[in-house]
């Protein structure tokens, strides 16, 4: 089979353009601290903690945050690479393990990591680790399908084709990565910190060449990254994460424009500007993320946060939809009608048919 046809036969769309390709439902993944002689658990650190979004076909969902809010983790429990604690992955209509085996899951999903290097086999050729999926899968010519892919992703087989990943630049073994991906046929691809440790020229190379990717062979993806420019330009949608929970979603352009909840304002005003005039006078965000160990109660930002109230210590925002561009929810209590804060609007009753 060709490269250039994306095999969709081999992971069909069922559901059809307007179905989500995958939904996550209240995931949830703690892991356990242990100590002591026996191994004993102590405590148990709640990396994720009721994610839940959806990501449509043929869009990129940027996933953003400080280190250590549950990203990377996330990205994990979509592909399987580590058991869910709670929740349902959907894949295109199907529920992941009911209707679905992770087995197949993976036919359709794909993910390359930030470390280039580490992602790949020292001992395989570059033709060998990209031929190597399909090989054990058994699709159709897998070394002639490994030489169709290094050449979509610039790099020619007759010079690379029998070299080994020490002998390349990282931005050559991250191309690598993306065939090696590619080579499977996915429908979504989970690039976590996929251009992160590049440099900015190769940077922004790797990043036109994901997006010629994904209109020639109707990808997904899904792109975790700390660089909210870079976020921006991949992006259709941003997600932002601070301890293991969805603080805000929406359309990158309305995010962009304004920040609804107050971490995702302090993440935007900590980029650097290159305007003189625009510099930042105060830090935008003080200390350290809470202990996911034991992480505070209600908003977990709320102990970082300048709006912070009772209320906020008191009860766990729900992710609410915002007036304005459709698509755009956040969990603060500033922006839910009647929560009790002093920046919230005011509930009005609903209104009673007039008695005859």
């Amino acid at each position: 089979m060709s490269v250039t046809d994306p095999a969709k036969a081999a992971v069909p769309d069922r559901g059809g353009p307007r179905q989500p390709l995958i939904i996550a439902k209240d995931l949830r993944k703690h892991f356990p601290v242990r100590s002591g002689l026996f191994g004993r658990q102590t405590a148990t650190v709640h990396a994720v903690d009721g994610v839940s979004f959806e990501v449509m076909k043929g869009e990129t969902l940027g996933i953003v945050g400080e280190s250590g809010c549950g990203k990377s983790t996330t990205a994990r429990l979509l592909i399987g690479l580590i058991d869910i604690d709670e929740g349902q992955i959907i894949f295109d209509g199907d529920i992941l393990g009911h209707d679905i085996s992770l087995k197949e899951l993976r036919h359709g999903v794909q993910m390359v990591f930030q470390d280039s290097y580490a992602s790949l086999n020292p001992r395989l050729t570059i033709e060998d680790s990209i031929a190597f999926g399909p090989m054990v899968q058994k699709l159709g010519d897998p070394r002639g399908r490994a030489r169709d892919l290094m050449t979509k992703v610039g790099l020619d087989p007759a010079r690379f084709a029998h070299r080994y990943p020490h002998e390349l630049s990282g931005g050559q073994r991250q191309r690598v990565n993306i065939a090696r991906a590619l080579a499977m046929s996915p429908r979504l691809v989970i690039l976590d910190e996929a251009v992160s440790a590049l440099d900015k020229s190769v940077e922004a190379q790797v990043l036109n060449l994901l997006n010629d990717l994904r209109e020639e062979f109707g990808l997904t993806y899904v792109f975790i990254s700390h660089d909210l420019n870079v976020v921006r330009f991949i992006s259709d949608r941003i997600l932002v994460m601070y301890l293991g929970e969805v603080v805000e979603v929406g359309p990158a352009e309305t995010i962009y424009a304004r920040q609804a909840h107050p971490y995702t304002a302090s993440l935007f005003a900590a980029m650097p500007s290159m305007d003189p005039d625009a510099r930042t006078e105060e830090p935008p965000l003080a200390g350290d993320p809470p202990n996911p160990i034991n992480p505070p109660s209600g908003c977990r930002f709320h102990t970082r946060c300048k709006f912070a109230e009772d209320v906020c210590a008191a009860t766990r925002p729900a992710l609410t939809p915002l007036g304005g561009e459709a698509g755009h929810y956040a969990a603060c209590h500033m922006e839910i009608a009647g929560s009790g804060h002093s920046h919230a609007a005011v509930a009005h009753p609903p209104m009673r048919e007039a008695q005859s």
